[in-house]
């Protein structure tokens, strides 16, 4: 009997900060990062032990210097998405109405600006998952595949 290796992923958590316009929260990415350039959500990965919704609070504090109680988290996303090399990831996506503190720029290394955008036609230079995470979050699905190859199983 062969043994399969059990699946491990490494998950993400974006939080969308939704203003009462309707624009959400971009960031420009720079420097020596992933993406350099391009415009993501606040977020990043779980640390070893922490929940989806501490991550989430704590990813937007350190990179934009804002508040989150976690009940105003709500969950709006689940992406199963691919990096560039192949690396099967997972991204838990929040968004919210309510911060404590203005959004700043508190990792210039970084990120060289941020920009609020309109969700329904994002800018065009934002990482591909962006694009698909904002395109979910208007259409209001809670689940969706992203640069996996498609099957016929495949129902997101």
């Amino acid at each position: 009997m062969s043994h399969q290796t059990r699946y491990k992923s490494v998950v993400d958590v974006m939080v969308l900060l939704h203003r009462s316009d309707g624009r959400v929260l971009l960031l420009r990415r720079a420097g020596n990062v992933y993406a350099s350039g391009l415009l993501a959500p606040p977020g990043g990965h779980l640390e070893d032990g922490e929940t989806f919704i501490a991550g989430a609070v704590r990813e937007v504090g350190e990179e934009v210097g804002v508040g989150i109680a976690p009940a105003d988290l709500e969950f709006c996303h689940l992406m199963h998405h691919r990096s560039p090399d192949g690396e099967g990831r997972v991204g838990v996506v929040f968004t919210t109405q309510r911060w404590s503190g203005e959004p700043r720029n508190r990792e210039p290394s970084k990120c060289s600006a941020l920009v609020w955008a309109n969700p329904g036609q994002p800018p065009a230079d934002c990482v591909p998952y962006t694009a698909a995470v904002l395109s979910q979050f208007c259409s209001g699905a809670l689940l969706s595949l992203n640069g996996w190859p498609t099957t016929t199983g495949d129902t997101a």
